[in-house]
């Protein structure tokens, strides 16, 4: 559940009033410059089946409020130019607000500050573990939310309003109940709203971390009609879109991926009962189970090695290295799990049709690595499937990123640029 907190613009009970429709084809015409980029007025207006005076009256006022903004004549590739009326283009303004973005993750605290466009412009991360408290993590956001402001010289005119992008792992320190897979953010809201008053945004953080990966590419693609998105991490989460809605739905199936059978022939029963569910088989805490159980001199001596003799001492780093080295059983371990992950994306891709699949946090240590997982994929269901599979545009030190898409996405995008009242 999206927890919103602005404004009530008063809008009558029945039917669509004037400012319904007003906000609706703003959205709509906002959508067109978020997926096509600049476009002229005529074309907008052959898209929503408008009149061009219809939509000139739309733009000129969301111009001179500076949502969006002219940025010159269209130019023909042709040499000859048609004649008649010249194109004059049209752009959001991405200037316009900016937004302040807040990642709440198991292992990182993310805040940041960025254009509507998702331009990076601030940030500062900071590193937590299941000790830290939530004291920490509230005084972590509220210094940083002032010190960016206060560093960028920005008042809460120029903030369009404050993204949360939630971990479903976080929902318990963080007091968040859920019920039937639907959380409830007031309990969080309540706390946040003690030190601003901005408009606030809550959501899972996957879902904005999706919808950051579709809304800041910045190549456009007109045809593009959905993805889906796999987080991987101690739980991996899982997330469909369907673009063909006013601006965006999700099918959120967080915990839906964990659960899938990718190995029945595993000889380990997960603590849930299954066979060779995702869980017990691809996350890292059950990679590392399987490196613990060859972890010796005679079986990884690279990795022993570096560790000291010591397991507690194993790092992802060190596993890397042992595994370029060719600690053997390190080798067959990780060619399993390319393997199995393989499996898991080809079962995914036929199951919910995407255009693309998405990969956010899976921390290949370099190119090569994906392609290891792209030849696996291309073994398992072929070089059609591996084509579909693409790494997130979100870099790690750029988690807050999800935060400012769930803001942009419902405060911006989805109120057709209409300003946030509380």
């Amino acid at each position: 559940m999206t927890i919103y907190a602005g404004g009530n613009d008063n809008m009558e009970q029945h039917g669509i009033s004037k400012l319904d429709l007003k906000r609706r084809n703003r959205m709509q015409v906002l959508k067109i410059l978020k997926t096509r980029g600049p476009t002229s007025r005529i074309d907008i207006a052959g898209t929503l089946e408008l009149t061009r005076a219809a939509v000139t009256i739309i733009t000129n006022e969301m111009i001179e409020q500076g949502i969006i903004q002219e940025i010159g004549e269209y130019r023909h590739v042709t040499e000859k130019a048609p004649r008649g009326r010249k194109k004059i283009l049209i752009d959001i303004n991405h200037h316009y607000k900016f937004v302040v973005g807040v990642s709440i993750e198991d292992n990182l605290i993310s805040v940041g500050l960025s254009t509507l466009s998702g331009a990076v412009l601030d940030k500062r991360n900071n590193e937590i573990n299941d000790k830290t408290e939530y004291s920490e993590i509230e005084d972590f956001i509220i210094s940083s939310i002032k010190e960016i402001l206060s560093d960028n010289c920005l008042t809460a005119e120029n903030i369009l309003g404050i993204g949360f992008g939630i971990f479903p792992t976080m929902y318990q320190k963080l007091g968040i109940k859920v019920t039937d897979s639907d959380p409830d953010y007031s309990t969080v809201f309540a706390k946040v709203r003690k030190f601003t008053q901005l408009p606030l945004v809550f959501d899972n953080s996957v879902k904005g971390t999706a919808m950051a990966n579709i809304d800041f590419q910045k190549t456009k693609d007109v045809n593009r009609h959905n993805i889906a998105f796999l987080h991987y991490g101690k739980t991996i989460h899982f997330v469909v879109t369907n673009l063909n809605e006013p601006i965006v739905s999700y099918d959120n199936r967080t915990n839906f991926v964990d659960k899938m059978i990718i190995n029945p022939n595993s000889d380990t029963v997960c603590e849930c009962g299954r066979r060779g569910c995702v869980e017990n088989e691809l996350t890292p805490q059950a990679t590392m189970r399987k490196i613990k159980e060859v972890f010796s001199q005679e079986q990884t001596p690279f990795l022993y090695a570096a560790a000291r003799g010591n397991f507690d001492n194993v790092t992802t780093e060190m596993v890397n290295a042992s595994y370029d080295k060719g600690d053997e059983s390190i080798v067959k371990i990780i060619n399993e799990r390319f393997r199995l992950t393989a499996v898991l994306l080809n079962n995914l891709y036929f199951s919910t049709n995407p255009q693309k699949i998405v990969l956010h946090n899976f921390n290949f240590h370099d190119e090569k690595e994906f392609q290891m997982l792209k030849n696996a994929i291309t073994e398992v269901g072929g070089s059609y499937v591996s084509s579909k599979i693409e790494l997130s545009i979100i870099e790690d030190k750029h988690r807050f990123l999800s935060g400012c898409a769930l803001a942009i996405r419902e405060l911006f995008f989805n109120k057709g640029g209409f300003e946030t009242k509380n």
